[in-house]
C-alpha cells in the first residue's frame, strides 16, 4: 500500500506499520515486522482481550465486585471505577466519571489472575498470545502499559479483533460498544472529551474531536494509542485495522502525523475495494 510509505517520513528512528483487512490478512506493511517495541497503553487492548476470554470461560463476571466500594469488573475495564490515573486512590464514585486509570487496570489484572489461579502475565500468554501465535509478545510490567510486541504479532491480534476465534463475536461487539454512555473525561494528549466514550477496555472513536484516528473514520472505530508512540485502530465499517509502532514518545509530532496518515490508509483501503 502506497499510503503506509508516509510513515517513513515520521521523525523517528524506527517504525513498523501493518495494515490488516478482513478476510485478506496483511495488505500493507512498512519496516521490520519482527522488531519488538514497548506498547505503553496499547497494552490495554491485550489485557482487555484476556479479560474477555476469562469472562467467556466463566472465570469472572462483568458485574462482580472489584476495586473500590460499589465498583465492578465492568467499571474497572471501562475506566469508571473512580480510581486516579496512576494509583488506586478514589477520586469519584463508580459510574460517575470517566477517569482514565492505569491503576484500575492493575487492580483488574490482579483480580483476574487470582480468579484464574495464575499470574496475570501467564494468563495473558496462555489465553491470547499462545493461541494467536504471538511469539514475540509479553507482559513485562503493568497490565495497563507494560507489554511489548511486534507489528507482526499485533497484526495477528488485529485479525482476531476483525474475526474473533478466541471469544464469541457477540462478546467482541459488546466490548467495542459504548458502556456507561454520556460520561465526560480526558483523553490523554487530546484533552477533555464530552462525552469520552469507551467500551470494555477499548477506546471508542464516536464523535470525538480532535482524535488520534482519522477524520474520515466511522464512529464505531475502536482501538488505543500508547505514550511510547504506538497505536492500533480497527474500523468495523471497512473491516480493516492498522498497527503503527515507533520508538519516539507520543507528542506534538504524533498529533500532527497520525490523523492524516490514518485518513490516507483508510482512503486507499476504500479505493481498492471500489
Amino acid at each position: 500500500m502506497q499510503s503506509v510509505e508516509v510513515a517513513a517520513s515520521w521523525p523517528v528512528e524506527n517504525v513498523a506499520v501493518a495494515v490488516v483487512s478482513s478476510p485478506d490478512g496483511v495488505v500493507g506493511a512498512l519496516g521490520d515486522q519482527e522488531c519488538v517495541f514497548p506498547l505503553a497503553s496499547v497494552t490495554k487492548l491485550l489485557t482487555s482481550y484476556a479479560v474477555l476470554v476469562a469472562v467467556e470461560e466463566g472465570a469472572v463476571e462483568w458485574d462482580q465486585p472489584c476495586g473500590p466500594a460499589g465498583s465492578t469488573v465492568r467499571h474497572l475495564i471501562a475506566h469508571t471505577a473512580g480510581y486516579a490515573f496512576d494509583k488506586p486512590e478514589v477520586q469519584a464514585a463508580p459510574g460517575t466519571r470517566r477517569i482514565y486509570s492505569n491503576a484500575g487496570f492493575d487492580v483488574l489484572a490482579s483480580f483476574v489472575g487470582e480468579a484464574c489461579e495464575m499470574p496475570f502475565a501467564t494468563y495473558l500468554h496462555e489465553a491470547v498470545f499462545a493461541p494467536l501465535g504471538m511469539k514475540s509478545s509479553a507482559l513485562v510490567g503493568s497490565a495497563g502499559a507494560g507489554a511489548e510486541s511486534s507489528a507482526a504479532d499485533l497484526a495477528l491480534f488485529a485479525a482476531e479483533l476483525l474475526s474473533p476465534r478466541l471469544v464469541s463475536p457477540e462478546l467482541v461487539t459488546e466490548a467495542t460498544s459504548v458502556v456507561f454512555p454520556g460520561l465526560n473525561g480526558v483523553l490523554p494528549g487530546y484533552g477533555m472529551q464530552k462525552p469520552n466514550d469507551w467500551g470494555l477496555g477499548f477506546e471508542i472513536r464516536s464523535t470525538k474531536s480532535p482524535h488520534w484516528t482519522g477524520n474520515s473514520f466511522s464512529p464505531r472505530t475502536f482501538g488505543h494509542f500508547g505514550q511510547s508512540g504506538t497505536f492500533l485502530w480497527v474500523d468495523p465499517e471497512i473491516s480493516a485495522a492498522c498497527v503503527a509502532l515507533t520508538d519516539l514518545r507520543f507528542g506534538p509530532w504524533a498529533v500532527e502525523a497520525w490523523t492524516p496518515f490514518s485518513d490516507g490508509v483508510r482512503a486507499e483501503l476504500v479505493s481498492r475495494r471500489a
